[in-house]
């Protein structure tokens, strides 16, 4: 008896279930097709991570090519070409983290100040814009900008007397042009993220600070930034994850043979000798480094703030 009413429970949990589920199907609905596009595109492509392993022949398929184990990852570690690579991609990404991480928190909390709606909406357009710009055009413009024959900094500086200054073929600038760029375009949307966030902290706390005497600048401090401490942790491991990935669009808009020891990154590198080369084996080995290397730091970060402030994203 007591087993009869087991089974007799579960085929009522399910038939609940699947109940539940046609009542709701509109709503599963909407995450089927999200679904389809990371299985079909994110995940069955794991697949091809064998090539790694192959010594593979472009137009062959993945099973029948003769399997070589580590031999392309032991290339990879004698690379110089890889080691400058990698050099150029952690610097890079450093400079972005330092520089284009506390931007949009800036950003978000002097919008927050603002008391003049209509001013605030046209500052939020305005930098808005960038990101919804394609690199190709963002390239173009800079290239205007910073040409040594007609460039609108040359001509101003020519105007001045000075001498004209080679800004995207010199390696001692090139660097400072990619972290400016990805800033501006990309500070508005973060910040977006951010605005959400102060939206949501407790208006109780900002009055009982108030009533304690505390000023603008105390509130931001005391209230607003520990508020949104969380989100910013969150953020930040995000970012440290795709510490290796600095931009392939950008750097592909810009980068020049003249500051290629400075600006050629994995991606870059790896679409050099994936795709020009032929090399999918190779190139392949560098991609599932990188994403190795992107997990293995999202983990850790994760533990660390998990340990150290009990906030993780898992």
């Amino acid at each position: 008896m007591q087993l009869n009413s087991g089974l007799c429970r579960k085929k009522s949990s399910g038939r609940d279930l699947l109940n539940y589920i046609w009542k709701k199907k509109f709503i599963y609905a909407m995450f089927l097709f999200p679904l389809l596009y990371y299985i079909i595109f994110e995940y069955i492509p794991i697949y091809g991570i064998t090539i790694a392993f192959q010594d593979y022949t472009p137009g062959k398929p993945f099973i029948g090519n003769e399997w070589v184990g580590f031999k392309n990852f032991e290339l990879l570690f004698k690379s110089k070409p890889f080691y400058e690579a990698l050099r150029n991609t952690v610097i890079i990404s450093f400079y972005k983290i330092i520089i284009g991480f506390p931007f949009p928190i800036l950003i978000a909390l002097l919008l927050n100040e603002l008391r003049c709606n209509p001013l605030k909406r046209v500052v939020q357009a305005a930098i808005y814009f960038p990101y919804f710009v394609s690199w190709v055009i963002v390239g173009a413009i800079i290239t205007s900008m910073f040409s040594i024959n007609d460039g609108l900094v040359n001509m101003v500086l020519s105007n001045l007397g000075m001498e004209p200054i080679k800004v995207l073929g010199n390696p001692k600038y090139f660097r400072a042009i990619l972290v400016l760029s990805s800033v501006w375009k990309e500070t508005g949307m973060r910040s977006i993220i951010y605005m959400a966030a102060i939206s949501s902290v407790d208006a109780n706390i900002y009055e009982a600070a108030i009533i304690d005497g505390a000023n603008r600048r105390q509130q931001t401090w005391y209230v607003t930034l520990p508020g949104i401490s969380s989100t910013v942790m969150i953020l930040f491991i995000l970012q440290l994850g795709s510490v290796l990935s600095a931009g392939m669009e950008q750097t592909m808009v810009l980068l020049n043979p003249m500051v290629a020891n400075v600006g050629e990154i994995i991606d870059t590198y790896v679409y050099k000798i994936g795709l020009k080369q032929g090399d999918y084996s190779f190139s392949t080995a560098v991609g599932l480094f990188k994403s190795l290397v992107g997990y293995g730091l999202v983990v850790g970060a994760n533990w660390m703030s998990k340990k150290f402030r009990g906030e993780s994203i898992y």
